[in-house]
């Protein structure tokens, strides 16, 4: 990888600024405020464990949901999700409720080699005496600078933030001397970089979710690189209205036809559309269905792909080096509209294990697919991004990337 990382850094003594994604899900169990799930918390301690484990100082910060009054600061505090670390590291880990201030540098000038610190919510900085003024999301240079200036070094393992130029990961980047990626963002890196840029062939992108609009850029820019492009999903649908199907009440966009129009026409056989659907005559999982081949009758709409499209998109699979997914093919949270998310993603193991090919999985219907079938370990990546892994495969170049050093 032509970026630095963790393992080109020597940490021994110094002050290693660490910025994580432990944006979690908050519950309160007994009057206490708890962290719901700890996915991302477990996932960035290869690198925090790298840090210690090498005699470093591990300054820890993250975002916590969206700041936009002082009420939302009472609810957001990172304290909960440092207790976390502590109980996962087995080791005490200082909290500090402040984002900048004597308190902070003290307590940061006080670690020893292999503490670990985590100071409080990065967002705390959007606002400001009841007013939101965005410090750290509209990445305001003396913030940026600021943090840089609390420690020796910077490690960006935050993927998930990837996709914005923010103080936290831009602002201390372009202020200190060594910015590495850590373990999570090197995968990150090495595996979504690595399949649009550079993938084994046969290299099948399969695309679903509700909208065209969300995800056009993605599929014009695998449409370049990819042998087949499989779009499922809500989204099928304006492309069966482009090619003068009758879809009854499903999900279309109007504004959109004559742009699928396009690409059906241009893509060739390189563009692989379902073929049937699972019709139903209303959005519940107890609907009357049946099976929709070609037109869809008045009164129903398509939650999901049918079976004839399952073995299409299995057979274009079959082969496969270099698969991407992103999007569920249908309404993945009602039991009887899974079935064609949940083949696909059984497809992709297998795909995986006899072909030794290398299957990237992101986007949270997609991920929760293969969870749901116990087979994220199969696979060769689960990303941790939404919207940064979306903006990757669209091609575009990520500031939380680009701001790391060079090697």
């Amino acid at each position: 990888m032509a970026k630095l990382t963790i393992e080109d850094l020597d940490v021994k003594g110094k002050k290693v600024l660490m910025r994580v994604d432990f944006n979690v899900p908050l519950k309160e169990e007994n009057g206490e405020v708890e962290v719901a799930n700890d996915n991302r918390i477990v996932a960035a301690l290869p690198s925090i464990k790298y840090v210690l484990d090498n005699g470093g100082r591990a300054v820890v910060f993250s975002h916590l949901g969206r700041i936009k009054s002082e009420d939302d600061k009472q609810k957001l505090s990172m304290k909960p999700v440092a207790q976390r670390l502590a109980d996962l590291l087995g080791q005490p880990v200082t909290f500090v409720p402040a984002i900048e201030g004597k308190e902070l540098e003290d307590a940061i000038d006080g670690l020893d080699d292999g503490q670990v610190l985590v100071f409080e919510n990065t967002r705390f900085a959007d606002v400001v005496n009841g007013e939101e003024v965005k410090r750290e999301s509209k990445n305001d240079p003396e913030l940026g600078k600021y943090w840089a200036s609390l420690g020796d070094m910077f490690i960006n393992d935050a993927f998930g933030t990837a996709h914005r130029a923010h103080a936290s990961n831009v602002g201390i980047a372009s202020n200190i001397d060594q910015a590495a990626a850590g373990f999570l963002m090197e995968k990150e890196i090495k595996f979504l970089g690595g399949a649009v840029d550079n993938p084994k062939h046969p290299f099948v992108a399969i695309i679903g979710g509700a909208k065209v609009s969300d995800k056009i850029e993605i599929i014009q820019n695998l449409l370049q690189k990819a042998d087949k492009v499989i779009v499922g999903g809500g989204m099928a649908y304006t492309f069966d209205a482009a090619k003068g199907h009758e879809i009854g009440n499903s999900l279309y966009e109007a504004d959109k036809v004559e742009l699928a129009k396009k690409l059906i026409e241009e893509s060739g056989d390189k563009l692989v559309l379902p073929v049937d659907s699972i019709a139903a005559d209303k959005f519940d999982n107890d609907a009357d269905t049946y099976v929709a081949e070609g037109d869809i009758k008045d009164g129903y709409m398509g939650l999901d792909i049918g079976p004839k499209s399952v073995e299409l998109f299995k057979s274009v699979l079959a082969d496969a080096q270099t698969v991407v997914w992103n999007g569920p093919m249908g309404v993945f949270e009602m039991p009887n509209f899974a079935k064609g998310t949940l083949a696909i993603g059984e497809e992709l193991a297998k795909v995986t294990k006899d072909n030794g090919a290398t299957t990237i999985v992101g986007g949270g219907d997609s991920t929760a697919a293969v969870q749901q079938l116990g087979i994220a370990d199969q696979l060769t990546h689960i990303s941790t991004g939404g919207g940064a892994s979306l903006e990757y495969l669209e091609g575009k170049e990520l500031p939380g990337i680009a701001s790391i050093s060079d090697k």
